[in-house]
């Protein structure tokens, strides 16, 4: 059916998933300290974050990912130059792993301080009570029930961030999609390829809803209808 093209797919499959994965922990970062920054009470970080978290949901995907792999680029070979030192060219790899990381935490932001802000004030009294720190207050009591409430949001961005992998095939890295647009045209079949991609992004959304799922209702075990 693929005519060869298996095994340069499925280097294809392999790497999209890398960059899903890395993407989404460089966001899991930046999204809990953008969260931290927005409850944090000090005008200047609360600003900042929100700033970022505002122009990053308005601006598209595709746009922020040659804004930074291009204009970051010459952004930093100036800089380089300015201090007497060579330039230097962006790995597409991590070009696209921060770029999508940047992207998505700011939408995990979102999602970590509503997660946070559910979690009922007394909780954190209630350890205050039993003279824990607030550090081991949010450790012990807070950041599991946060975790909870985080999870149905955080499962949604992985889905959207795992088909934004997509976008990356347009600096150049040889994902899924790149792999496929290039064996489509060599075997004048891009339509049997796109299908074969859009059945492997499938497989991998599907299998992450599954498990997500699962930990959501393992980490709901106990806890009443009412209080979820």
């Amino acid at each position: 059916m693929l005519e060869g093209y298996t095994a340069y797919i499925v280097a294809g499959a392999s790497t999209t998933l890398k960059i899903a994965l890395s993407s989404l922990a460089v966001a899991t970062v930046l999204g809990l300290v953008g969260a931290a920054c927005r409850l944090a009470g000090q005008p200047l970080l609360n600003r900042s974050a929100e700033a970022y978290s505002t122009l990053v949901r308005g601006v598209p995907d595709l746009v922020l990912m040659l804004l930074v792999f291009y204009g970051g680029q010459v952004a930093a070979n100036s800089l380089l130059e300015s201090l007497g030192l060579p330039a230097v060219d962006f790995d597409q790899f991590i070009a696209g792993v921060l770029t999508l990381g940047f992207i998505y935490g700011a939408y995990l932001s979102e999602t970590f301080r509503g997660a946070l802000l559910a979690v009922p004030r007394g909780q954190w009294e209630a350890g205050w009570a039993y003279g824990m720190s607030r550090p081991r207050v949010f450790l012990r009591i807070v950041l599991p029930q946060m975790i909870r409430l985080a999870i149905p949001g955080y499962t949604n961005n992985w889905l959207v961030l795992t088909k934004a992998t997509a976008l990356v095939s347009v600096i150049g890295l040889q994902d899924m999609m790149y792999r496929a647009r290039e064996a489509g045209a060599a075997t004048r079949e891009p339509f049997t390829y796109l299908l074969v991609v859009g059945a492997v992004y499938l497989m991998i959304t599907t299998v992450s809803l599954l498990l997500l799922r699962a930990l959501e209702r393992r980490t709901s075990a106990g806890v009443r209808m009412g209080e979820m």
